[in-house]
């Protein structure tokens, strides 16, 4: 509000000032004619002081409008960051992708630009009305043909927006959906590389860019009538008023210099005019991209609630999810096996109480996380999905996230098994003494897949949350990398509750307490070693075989870890055949 009392202050000034202009005019011209110095130098004065007027109006104008349109943009995209925060993860399972991009990018853009447009507009349309007034005033005969033209072609539009608003809308529509098409494509385009998709999303690409254009064109020649409309009722109303007036000025009810004070304001009055029209586009424009924004801010977490509880008192405990029978007990190391990616995702996410169903809340210490604040539900657990994103910047600044303090960044690098990428960033770095200082390009690019998923990694651990779930924390890590990673977790979070989901023998094999999850339930539960002999389910998950290769006898066993090896070796390329062999024979003699 205070802006735009700021833009209507300025606005008054510029606009006014314009406005006066033909009035001085029309003193100078008189005094011409009547021959008077006096009055001469008057105008003069008066001409020079609505010039500096409307210099110093514009300027401020143009500063303060400026400044609501950033300012509208920038409030409104932190509004939505700050509704990307508080959905976590449900948000993109009831937005796509794409939309989100679009609002947070193009919308906020166009609700920025109705602002702005608002601040000159109320300006105007306050100048036509001051202006229309003093010319009934000035010269009542004149000024009341003025009076009432230019009321009609300020609406005389009015019946052509709805039209050209329809028209915006479907572009709009068009625009986002190619918006979403394109940000799916490229978020997608090794997969489609990989699977030859590639040119049949880019044809669908083409023909929904070609669907904008189309849809534009339209809009633009709604809008081109529009405008012709506003440059020819002027005209119409300009040439009104010269006829009338001539005829006036010849039965000498007006003087010469009314009658160029009234046709110059007429003609200065056609600049303000034009704020009409731009603020009629400005609303068909921003009025869907304000639709959009409004209906990705009401969504809600499906587990809000009024936040009756005190947020200060964490809960701790065990973990407990009703809805698969999931146990984590309090300070142990408990691994997941779900065969299937997707679910194990899922239940991860609701672990966290990002996405809990009704009626089936998590429970920490027999409390559900569904009547926990948000920020007291992070607190008590946080939750690392698959793919994890590395914001641009120092590693520093990386790792400056909320934390208990008790465990340090040497502390948590270590553990992850950082240290080639220390010497990684350090290397790449220009200036950077202290790997600490060394930057990370924007999501870790000139990282590997490894050398990124051991950073999140880190990251997660430096927190030092009370619980801490992982979703295939070392999916991207050889074996052997993964085998010092597994011992480095489970010795930096000794007595704190970890839940790990992954299907990776060795960091099954390091877990206190492993659980099959199958079809959504619970199935079995004890340790790896057992697991993988007692349960042919989880066997199949862990070692990838299939009920043919089962075989009553010990050499299942053997098979199982030679296919557990040559798996999790076969993750890094760089893995040599001596290292296999080493890794196989640590098995044979745990076995």
């Amino acid at each position: 509000m205070d802006g735009q009392l700021k833009s209507l202050a300025w606005g008054l000034l510029h606009f006014l000032s314009v406005s006066a202009l033909p009035f001085c005019v029309g003193v100078a011209v008189q005094a011409v004619v009547d021959r008077s110095g006096a009055h001469l130098a008057l105008a003069g004065g008066l001409l020079a002081l609505c010039c500096a007027g409307n210099a110093v109006g514009e300027l401020f104008l143009h500063r303060t409008s400026i400044t609501n349109w950033i300012t509208a943009a920038a409030r409104v995209q932190q509004v939505l960051a700050r509704k990307t925060a508080h959905l976590g993860s449900a948000l993109t399972q009831r937005v796509a992708a794409g939309e989100v991009v679009a609002v947070s990018t193009g919308d906020v853009e166009k609700i920025g630009w109705f602002v702005e447009a608002w601040s000159r507009f109320t300006a105007a349309a306050v100048t036509i009305v001051v202006v229309c007034a003093g010319l009934v005033v000035y010269q009542p005969a004149l000024g009341v043909v003025v009076a009432v033209g230019l009321p009609v072609l300020a609406i005389a539009v009015l019946p052509l927006l709805p039209r050209a608003t329809r028209r915006a809308d479907f572009q709009r529509e068009k625009a986002g959906r190619a918006t979403e098409l394109a940000s799916d494509t490229v978020a997608g385009l090794r997969v489609l590389r990989g699977i030859g998709g590639e040119e049949l999303f880019l044809d669908r690409y083409r023909r929904a860019s070609q669907e904008v254009r189309r849809a534009a064109v339209r809009s633009a020649r709604m809008w081109a009538v529009i405008s012709a409309i506003q440059v020819l009722l002027p005209g119409l109303l300009l040439i009104t008023v010269v006829w009338y007036g001539v005829h006036l000025a010849r039965e000498g009810r007006v003087t010469v210099g009314e009658l160029v004070a009234v046709y110059s304001s007429i003609m200065i009055l056609t600049y303000p005019l034009r704020h009409f029209e731009e603020i009629a586009m400005a609303y068909s424009f921003s009025r869907p991209s304000a639709r959009r924004a409004a209906g990705v801010l009401s969504l809600e977490r499906v587990t809000d609630t009024d936040g009756s509880r005190d947020g200060s008192e964490v809960p701790s405990g065990d973990l407990y999810d009703p809805a698969t029978g999931l146990l984590a007990p309090t300070g142990r190391f408990t691994a997941v096996v779900c065969g299937d990616p997707d679910a194990a995702g899922r239940l991860a996410e609701r672990l966290g109480g990002h996405a809990s169903e009704e009626g089936t809340p998590v429970l920490l210490g027999g409390v559900p996380l569904d009547e926990l604040p948000l920020d007291s539900a992070r607190t008590a657990v946080l939750v690392q999905d698959k793919d994890p994103v590395l914001l641009s910047g120092t590693l520093r600044e990386l790792l400056d996230v909320p934390r208990s303090g008790d465990i340090g960044a040497e502390e948590a690098l270590a553990a992850a098994q950082c240290e080639d990428v220390l010497a990684a960033l350090l290397q790449g770095s220009l200036d950077a003494q202290d790997p600490m200082d060394a930057r990370i390009t924007e999501r870790g690019r000139s990282l590997s897949g490894g050398q990124r998923q051991r950073l999140a990694l880190a990251r997660s651990l430096i927190t030092d949350p009370d619980v801490l779930v992982l979703d295939e924390p070392t999916s991207a890590v050889d074996s052997h990398t993964e085998a010092r990673i597994a011992e480095g977790v489970r010795n930096l979070r000794s007595g704190r509750t970890t839940v790990v989901f992954t299907s990776s023998p060795l960091l099954l094999d390091r877990a206190e307490r492993v659980v099959l999850v199958h079809e959504g339930e619970v199935t079995a539960v004890g340790v790896h070693r057992e697991l993988v002999h007692a349960e042919p389910r989880y066997r199949a998950v862990v070692t990838r075989e299939t009920e043919e290769d089962t075989a009553p006898n010990n050499a299942s066993g053997k098979g199982a870890a030679l296919n557990s090896a040559l798996d999790n070796s076969a993750r890094d390329k760089g893995t040599s055949l001596k290292d296999v062999l080493k890794e196989l024979e640590e098995i044979e003699e745990s076995a």
